[in-house]
């Protein structure tokens, strides 16, 4: 997850300053980056054990949803990851450094709670596709099916939920101020959206294999 956030969200800084890398207190985390050690990890301990990938790797995938659903709920908790100010009814005023951010000078300003957004998505709702799947529908017998599901699932909701979702500063500049990582005279993606594209295309591609296997 560090590495991740390493590569993918802040090379400049810590390229200049790499002994700030193992200083995972400071904050930086990236799920993509932990998602591909995750991948590694999984690959190697099904080597090890003599245990088919495609069946570890969809036990995994669906035991990883309650584990999402949690730890978002406890970036919630911890006022982290919040999203885009909002007038809306259900917004929530964080502290810290979400309201020193905000553009209301020193009031706290309404957030979109971005981190209940993707607990909802990634956690509940894309877990209970998966489980339904598995227990009322035999998916596992179809090796790899649960695993494209939720490659393509969880980058579909991240996708989205990044439109309201607070971009990492490092982004955000006056001629930026969504702070998207690629962008064409306004129009652009963030980085969490640019990291998300592949898992969708290549659980997308995933599962239409494994639905064509007997």
């Amino acid at each position: 997850g560090r590495l991740g956030y390493v590569l993918f969200y802040n090379p400049a800084r810590f390229i200049a300053n790499p002994l700030e890398i193992p200083m995972i207190w400071t904050g930086g985390m990236s799920f993509h980056g932990g998602f591909i050690g995750v991948v590694i990890g999984v690959w190697l301990f099904s080597y090890r054990k003599k245990i088919p990938f495609s069946a570890l790797a969809d036990i995994v995938c669906v035991a990883a949803t309650p584990a999402i659903l949690l730890v978002r709920i406890a970036n919630f908790i911890n006022a982290e990851l919040w999203g885009r100010p909002t007038d809306l009814p259900w917004a929530v005023a964080f502290p810290g450094q979400a309201a020193q951010s905000c553009a209301m000078a020193t009031e706290l300003c309404g957030r979109h709670p971005s981190q209940l957004y993707e607990a909802g998505l990634e956690g509940l709702i894309l877990g209970a596709i998966l489980m339904t799947l598995v227990f009322g529908f035999g998916a596992l017998k179809r090796p790899w099916m649960i695993t494209g599901l939720f490659f393509a699932g969880y980058g579909i909701s991240r996708f989205i939920i990044e439109f309201v979702r607070q971009p990492d500063a490092q982004f955000v500049t006056e001629g930026n101020p969504l702070g998207l990582a690629f962008h064409i005279d306004g129009w652009g993606v963030t980085m969490g959206q640019t990291l998300s594209l592949p898992m969708i295309l290549i659980g997308l591609t995933i599962f239409v294999m494994a639905r064509r296997r007997s």
